[in-house]
């Protein structure tokens, strides 16, 4: 089983790791928010340990952005905040438990067990691994596209670019937010033209000879993903 534990409290975070280490789990440690959404994005983990309150990107960020996904891997909150409608703010916003800090180490072994035993641990994210808009079809998991008969093989970035445009079918989405999307607040900033970059290796690869665009330059605006409408 893999954990993922964001704290930028590095005096609680590392022994926490090791803990859970010595527990027979595979364990990452993130200390700010960017890296623990960018781990939780990219990687595949059955639970998800999150400080509230993180630099750069909140625990509950991170959490809110994971659901708007589609991913269904379980999250425990570590947080100080104890009144009701803080639990309230964090479970609706898609956390599966709540432990205040200080705790007993006992009792988050505990709550990591039984978090780990739920159905969506051992599968997560299984309905909304495969996306399909008209003749294409992406397997996220194995970041492979399929059109026509044909298999593609996609780079992470290309699969992250695609799934975002075929979640919004026909809209147009602005530089702005496709470029957040890919690289939201990212300490190492990509040059000017990395998106249009992006865009052209994928339209290699996806579109078919001959046929319609799948991906459309709106001029001055952004793009739009899937074939013209009458």
């Amino acid at each position: 089983m893999r954990i993922l534990l964001v704290d930028d409290e590095v005096e609680m975070a590392d022994p926490l790791g090791l803990l859970l280490t010595r527990e027979g789990y595979a364990v990452d440690v993130a200390y700010d928010g960017d890296r623990g959404s960018q781990l939780a994005q990219q990687e595949h983990y059955d639970l998800l340990i999150l400080d509230w309150m993180l630099p750069r990107h909140s625990g509950l960020e991170i959490c809110q952005q994971l659901r708007s996904r589609g991913d269904t891997t379980p999250v425990l909150f570590l947080t100080a905040k104890d009144t009701i409608d803080d639990r309230v703010q964090g479970l609706d916003a898609g956390a599966d438990d709540y432990i205040i800090k200080p705790f007993e180490l006992r009792e988050l072994l505990a709550r990591v067990r039984a978090l780990l035993r739920r159905p969506t641990a051992l599968e997560p994210m299984v309905p909304t691994q495969r996306l399909r808009v008209d003749d294409l079809e992406l397997d996220l998991r194995n970041q492979l596209a399929y059109r026509q008969g044909r298999a593609i093989e996609l780079s992470e970035k290309e699969t992250q670019l695609l799934e975002y445009l075929m979640r919004h079918p026909n809209q147009i989405l602005t530089h702005e937010q496709i470029h957040q999307y890919l690289w939201g607040d990212s300490v190492e900033k990509p040059t000017s033209n990395a998106l249009a970059a992006q865009v052209r290796l994928l339209r290699r690869k996806i579109e078919a000879d001959g046929g319609p665009p799948l991906i459309n330059t709106v001029y001055g605006r952004g793009y739009r993903f899937g074939f013209p409408t009458e």
